[in-house]
């Protein structure tokens, strides 16, 4: 259960608020990504231009430099072995612009660096601690044209060439760590600015989404509302209309409220003719009905009188047989219509407390003497089982389920009724053996006039009215019924609520 209920969660639709918000936030957070790329790379080769240059004049100055020994006089760098130190006149006097700090010098004499140093934070020279490193370093770079390395206690260096004037090769680095760290500053900046941009955007593109949607939730509600009404039957009402529009006939919102009030407005007004046009046809059917009972009483009257008074032959009693049996039909399809019309219009009906059981017991025993080609089995409750309802209504119901099984099934078959205390409702279930309901009948069983001789087997003809009165009359007690039919087996239920 858990793993289907997160596969359910997991395939749960997004809403178009949500679809909305998203792709806002998508697209500003790529438009982020794309401006600190391009203002991390447009920093970088401004930084690293800036870095070329002051490495360009750091190397003139040290080329240019006239290095003096221990003695003060003038000696040459590759051939003393010593770096250019601050003596008179040099580029390093205190009263003149010295080298960088963390400047990086170094000498190289056939490939060896003979000698290297750099500046450290107070300016002083300060001998590197391992040349062999350097030395390693530099032969694995393009530094003749200007390159970074990474030396070993030092860090990231840009170094370049440039010759003394007795023709010693000077290596001149800058460090790359100030680039480098406003790189680094610059690159927490973007990001911070860019998740405080996406959060604005996500807050306030909700708060915005979710105020231009509101009046399309409205459309949506009213929408669901009208789809959950019951809308096949009876005089139907559609109160419920989407928002009023602003006036701006631009706004996709406006558009499908109005368009969705003009559907409600003919959905309404054809329920309006569909429920007169009901109303006319169960109107003729009383009345019809009610006009036919008179005369079809008459035909019996005179077809019995016929019988007692006049000395028919062979073939006229028989003609007169058939006569009364077919008036008797008919009587009993206009009692059917007129009762169907009366439930229709909810005529009132002598409401009681009625027991159930009793008229089970009654039927079954009278469906015993008129099919005994059939089985009967009967399983009621020895304690009362009471409904509220019209005792003649009910009989009827449970007097059509029995007859539906005897004129539908062949004998031999085994008919089951039980009757049951479930809950707060008393139900009733008639189960046959038979052949079942053809499934391209089973979900018409309980419309009127459809006639299911073809799925089950059977020999009196029926009129198609007997399962759509007993519908009428368990609706109408706040009841319902229901089917399940297999070859084999065939099931209705009857529940209705109980009294007590």
């Amino acid at each position: 259960m858990s793993a289907l209920r997160t596969l359910r969660t997991r395939h749960r639709p997004t809403t178009l608020r949500r679809t909305i918000v998203a792709l806002l936030v998508s697209i500003l957070a790529v438009l982020c990504l794309a401006i600190g790329a391009i203002t991390h790379l447009s920093m970088r080769a401004q930084l690293s231009e800036q870095l070329d240059q002051q490495l360009a004049r750091a190397a003139e100055r040290a080329g240019t430099a006239q290095p003096t020994g221990q003695d003060g006089a003038n000696s040459q760098p590759g051939r003393s072995g010593q770096l250019p130190s601050s003596g008179s006149g040099s580029p390093s006097d205190e009263d003149g612009p010295g080298p960088g700090e963390f400047e990086l010098t170094a000498i190289v004499d056939g490939g060896r660096v003979t000698e290297a140093t750099y500046r450290d934070a107070s300016g002083a020279a300060v001998p590197v601690a391992d040349a062999d490193d350097l030395a390693e370093a530099l032969d694995h770079a393009d530094w003749h044209h200007g390159t970074d390395v990474d030396l070993e206690g030092l860090g990231g260096y840009r170094i370049t060439t440039s010759r003394a004037p007795d023709g010693t090769e000077v290596v001149t680095g800058l460090p790359l760590a100030p680039m480098r760290a406003t790189l680094a500053r610059l690159d927490l900046t973007l990001a911070l600015a860019s998740l405080l941009a996406l959060l604005v955007a996500a807050v306030a593109g909700s708060a915005v989404v979710r105020r231009t949607l509101a009046p399309l939730e409205g459309v949506a509600r009213v929408a669901s509302d009208v789809a959950s009404m019951p809308l096949d039957s009876g005089s139907v009402v559609l109160a419920e209309r989407a928002p009023p529009v602003t006036g701006r006939s631009g706004r996709e919102v406006d558009d499908v409220s109005r368009a969705l009030n003009r559907l409600l407005d003919n959905v309404e007004g054809a329920l309006e003719v569909r429920q007169a046009s009901e109303e006319r046809m169960r109107r003729f059917i009383a009345d019809a009905s009610h006009e036919l009972r008179t005369p079809l009483t008459s035909i019996r009257g005179y077809t019995e009188m016929l019988r007692l008074t006049e000395d028919l032959t062979e073939r006229g009693a028989q003609s007169v047989d058939r006569l009364d049996a077919q008036s008797r039909r008919m009587t009993s399809l206009v009692e059917d219509l007129l009762l169907l019309a009366r439930l229709d219009e909810g005529a009132p009906r002598a409401d009681g407390e009625v027991d159930l059981g009793e008229i089970v017991v009654e039927s079954v025993l009278d469906a015993q003497v008129t099919a005994p080609g059939h089985r009967w089995e009967l399983e009621v409750p020895d304690d009362p089982q009471p409904v509220l309802g019209d005792e003649r209504q009910l009989a009827q119901v449970v007097v059509n389920l029995v007859s539906n099984a005897r004129k539908h099934t062949p004998e031999g078959t085994t008919v089951h009724v039980a009757l049951a205390r479930e809950g707060g409702d008393v139900v009733l279930r008639v189960a046959d053996d038979g052949p079942g309901i053809d499934p391209e009948l089973a979900g018409e069983v309980f419309t009127r006039f459809t006639r299911a001789d073809r799925a089950r087997s059977g020999e009196e003809r029926t009129t198609g009215l007997g399962l759509p009165i007993v519908r009428a009359i368990a609706e109408a007690h706040g009841g319902t019924i229901g089917v399940e039919s297999r070859p084999g087996r065939t099931v209705f239920e009857v529940r209705l609520p109980a009294a007590v």
